[in-house]
């Protein structure tokens, strides 16, 4: 059980670093970039804190 539960965190953290870094690729200005980091952060927050029982 916490093997499985420590593959699913670190799969959904490489998840969030990959958007992120995708993110960051993408040709946009600034504000957009900032505003959907900061969205993508908010999302991986939330799903790392379902995989902790939390919610």
């Amino acid at each position: 059980m916490g093997i499985s539960l420590l593959i699913s965190i670190l799969i959904t953290f490489l998840v969030i670093v990959l958007v992120l870094y995708l993110i960051n690729m993408l040709p946009i200005d600034g504000r957009a970039k900032q505003i959907a980091r900061i969205i993508i952060i908010i999302i991986g927050v939330l799903s790392l804190l379902k995989y902790l029982a939390v919610f």
